[in-house]
C-alpha cells in the first residue's frame, strides 16, 4: 500500500485549498446569512476546471480520478459546505450518475457535453413526500403513450430544484397489468408541466437550494429513459454508492474547518493567565479531534480508490462506501461540537464561524442514506 498521493494530486489539491481559501472562505459567512444561491462561485468553479468533476474527459468533463475527486470535495467544502453540496449534488457525485452508469452512448453524447460546457446544473429527483429511504414507496408514474411517457407526481427536498435546467426523475412505468417498474428519466427544465414548488428554509447549507419538484403531464420522449423500464432500482443504488465518499469527503472539509478554527482559538484565548490550549481537557479533546479526522479522511480516500475500480471493472464497493459515510459524518457532527464547546460562549454567537460548521454538519448524517441506513448496509454486507 502507498499513502502518498502523487504529484498531479498534490497540485489538484493545492489548487481547490488555494480557490477555497481566496474565492469561498471570504464570502461563506455573507452567503449562508442572506441564503444566497452561490451563482458567481458556481461560475468560478466551472471556469477552473472544479464543476462536473465526475464526467469524463470525451464527454467534456476533466476526467480526473475518484481520489482527486475526492481532494476537491474536502478542500471546496472547508470553504463551504453549502457551495460544495450545490457543485456537487450536479455532475460531481450525484444527478449525473445514473446517466454514466446507465445511460447509452447517445445519450451521454446529447447531454453531457452541452451540460460540462455550459456549466448547467441538474437535479437528481429521487426523494418524494413519502418516499425517503423507503424508495419502494415512490409515488410518481410515467404512463406510456405512443412514443412518450406523461409523468405526474411531486418531489421534495430536491438540491438545485430551483435553477437545475435539467431533471435524472426516477418514477414508476404502470404497464397494463398494473405491475410498477421504477425507472429513470432525463427531464428537460423547459418541458411544460414542470413546476418549481416552495424552497425550504434550512438549519444549514443555506446557500444551497432544496425545493419542491411537481411534474403535471409531463411528456418526456422514450428516447430520455435511461436504461431500461425497471431499472430505477438499480441505477438509485449505485448511484448512491457512488455518491456516498462525496459525502464522506465534505464532511471531511467541515471536520477540518472546524478542527483548525478550534485550535487556533485554544492557542490565543487565555484564561487563568494562559492559553486554553495549556488545559489537558482541551488537549485531550483537540487530539480525539485530530484522530478521528484522520481514520475518517483513510475511509474516505479508500473508498474513493474503490470508487474508481467498481465504475470500470464492476469491483463491489457497497461496504466501503458506507463506511466512508457514516463514519466521516458522525465525526463531522462531533468534531464541530466540540469546536463550539472549545469556543465556549463565543462558539454559540454567529460571530464565529463554528456553529455554521456545526449546523452544516448535521445534514451529512441524514441525506445520501441515513446513518441508520447505512449502518443497516453494513450489518447485511457483514451477515451476508
Amino acid at each position: 500500500m502507498i499513502f502518498e498521493l502523487n504529484e498531479e494530486q498534490i497540485a489538484i489539491q493545492k489548487m481547490a485549498r488555494d480557490f477555497a481559501e481566496k474565492e469561498i472562505m471570504p464570502y461563506a459567512r455573507d452567503l449562508d446569512e442572506k441564503e444566497e444561491f452561490p451563482w458567481e462561485i458556481l461560475r468560478k468553479l466551472h471556469s477552473v476546471g472544479l464543476h462536473d468533476l465526475a464526467v469524463p474527459e470525451e464527454y467534456g468533463g476533466p476526467g480526473i480520478d475518484s481520489l482527486s475527486y475526492s481532494l476537491i470535495i474536502e478542500q471546496i467544502a472547508r470553504g463551504c459546505a453549502g457551495v460544495t453540496v450545490t457543485s456537487s449534488a450536479n455532475g460531481n457525485s450525484l444527478a449525473l450518475y445514473p446517466l454514466l452508469i446507465g445511460g447509452n452512448e447517445e445519450q451521454k453524447q446529447r447531454f453531457l457535453p452541452t451540460i460540462c460546457e455550459k456549466g448547467d446544473l441538474v437535479s437528481f429527483s429521487l426523494t418524494e413526500p413519502n418516499a425517503g429511504s423507503d424508495i419502494s414507496s415512490i409515488a410518481t408514474t410515467a404512463r406510456k403513450d405512443g412514443n412518450d411517457y406523461i409523468i405526474n407526481g411531486t418531489k421534495c427536498f430536491i438540491t438545485n430544484a430551483s435553477y437545475s435546467k435539467y431533471h435524472t426523475v426516477f418514477a414508476n412505468v404502470i404497464d397494463g397489468s398494473g405491475t410498477k417498474k421504477l425507472s429513470v428519466f432525463m427531464l428537460e427544465d423547459s418541458m411544460p408541466g414542470i413546476i418549481k414548488g416552495k424552497k425550504e428554509k434550512k438549519l444549514g447549507l443555506r446557500c444551497s437550494d432544496t425545493a419542491e419538484l411537481i411534474f403535471e403531464d409531463v411528456r418526456v420522449p422514450k428516447d430520455n429513459l435511461i436504461g431500461k423500464e425497471g431499472d430505477g432500482f438499480k441505477l438509485a443504488m449505485k448511484t448512491l454508492d457512488m455518491a456516498r465518499p462525496s459525502v464522506g469527503a465534505i464532511s471531511l472539509g467541515i471536520a477540518q474547518a472546524a478542527f483548525e478554527a478550534a485550535v487556533e482559538y485554544s492557542k490565543g484565548r487565555i484564561q487563568f493567565g494562559k492559553p486554553i490550549s495549556h488545559n489537558q481537557g482541551i488537549q485531550f479533546m483537540l487530539a480525539d479531534m485530530a484522530t478521528k479526522i484522520e481514520a475518517a479522511r483513510l475511509l474516505v480516500y479508500q473508498a474513493s480508490w474503490l470508487k474508481d475500480k467498481f465504475y470500470k471493472e464492476g469491483v463491489p464497493f457497497t461496504e466501503k462506501a458506507a463506511f466512508a459515510k457514516v463514519y466521516a459524518s458522525d465525526v463531522a457532527m462531533q468534531v464541530t461540537t466540540d469546536a463550539v464547546q472549545i469556543f465556549g460562549g463565543y462558539g454559540y454567537s454567529r460571530e464565529y464561524m463554528v456553529e455554521k460548521y456545526m449546523r452544516d454538519a448535521k445534514i451529512m448524517q441524514i441525506f445520501e442514506g441515513t446513518n441508520q441506513i447505512q449502518r443497516i448496509v453494513i450489518a447485511r454486507q457483514v451477515l451476508a
